[in-house]
C-alpha cells in the first residue's frame, strides 16, 4: 500500500500513551533500563525486562529505548558536544534524514522526546521510504534560518543513498540553498552512519550509534525545536527531570 500521508504528526493513540499521566511508569523505565544497560545487560532482554514488569505498549517501549543511554554513553555524549558558539567557521555535517525529521514532527504537533542525553527525538519511522509531507519546506527552512544564525562555514548534508526520494530530497535541498545563499552542499551515501562517524568535522545527529562514535557533536534538531518552535509540546524522559543537555564549555 502505497504511503500517502501528508504529515508526520502524532500516532492517533499518542495523546494517551504520552499524556503526562503516563510520564512517571515512562520516567521509571528510562532509568531502569539506564540502569541495566551501564552495567552490560543486552539491549533487548533488558528493554523487554523492564517494558514487561510496567507494562508498556510497543510504541511507548520504543520511546524509552530512543530516550535512553547508559552512564558511560551520556557522559561520553557530554564530553563530545559542542555548544552553538563554537559553530562559527566550522564545517558541519549534518544526518539529513534524523535532522529533518524531527523538526518535521514538532511542526505537525507529533510527540518529541527529551531523553537522557538531551537529544530530541520523534518516534517517526520510515522503513527505507522517505515522503515529503506538509511540514518538509517549513522544517528545512526552520533549519536553514537557525543556522544561518550560528554562522558554520559550510554545511554538508548527507542522505541515505538506499532511502526512496533521497534524490528528490537532494535536489531540495540544493534548490533552497540557492535560492537563500546558504553554504550548503548534499551528498548522497551508502552508509550514512559510517561516513559520519569517522568525520573530522562536527556532526549533528540524534542517532546513538554515531553519537557514540563521532568526535565532536551538535544538538541541532534540539536547538531548531527550543529557538524557533517554543510551544512545542516536549515528553521529557530524563528520570533527573532535567530534559536538557547543558553545553560544553
Amino acid at each position: 500500500m502505497p504511503d500517502t500521508r501528508r504529515h508526520r504528526g502524532p500516532h492517533p493513540e499518542d495523546v494517551g500513551l504520552f499524556a503526562p499521566s503516563a510520564w512517571p511508569a515512562l520516567q521509571a523505565a528510562v532509568a531502569d533500563l539506564s540502569w541495566l544497560l551501564s552495567r552490560g545487560y543486552a539491549e533487548h532482554s533488558a528493554l523487554k525486562l523492564v517494558g514487561d514488569r510496567l507494562q508498556l505498549t510497543a510504541r511507548q517501549r520504543m520511546a524509552v529505548m530512543r530516550s535512553t543511554c547508559s552512564d558511560q554513553a551520556r557522559q561520553c555524549r557530554d564530553q563530545t558536544r559542542v555548544p552553538t558558539e563554537r559553530l562559527a567557521g566550522e564545517r558541519l555535517d549534518i544526518d539529513g534524514f534524523n535532522v529533518l525529521t524531527t523538526v518535521e514532527a514538532a511542526l505537525a504537533g507529533g510527540v518529541i522526546l527529551a531523553g537522557r542525553d538531551g537529544c530530541y527525538r520523534d518516534l517517526a519511522s520510515m522503513h527505507g521510504s522517505y515522503r515529503n509531507v506538509d511540514e518538509t519546506e517549513p522544517a528545512l527552512s526552520l533549519i536553514g534560518e537557525a543556522l544561518n544564525g550560528f554562522r558554520p562555514a559550510q554545511c554538508c548534508w548527507y542522505l541515505d543513498r538506499p532511502v526512496s526520494n533521497s534524490g528528490r530530497l537532494r535536489t531540495r535541498l540544493q534548490r533552497l540553498a540557492a535560492e537563500r545563499g546558504w553554504p550548503w552542499q548534499v551528498e548522497l551515501a551508502s552508509d550514512v552512519d559510517s561516513v559520519l562517524s569517522a568525520s573530522p568535522h562536527i556532526i549533528a545527529t540524534a542517532d546513538s550509534v554515531i553519537l557514540d562514535r563521532c568526535r565532536r557533536w551538535f544538538n541541532l534538531a534540539r536547538e531548531v525545536v527550543s529557538r524557533r518552535l517554543p510551544l512545542t509540546a516536549v515528553v521529557g524522559l530524563d528520570p533527573q527531570g532535567s530534559g536538557g543537555c547543558p553545553e560544553a564549555g
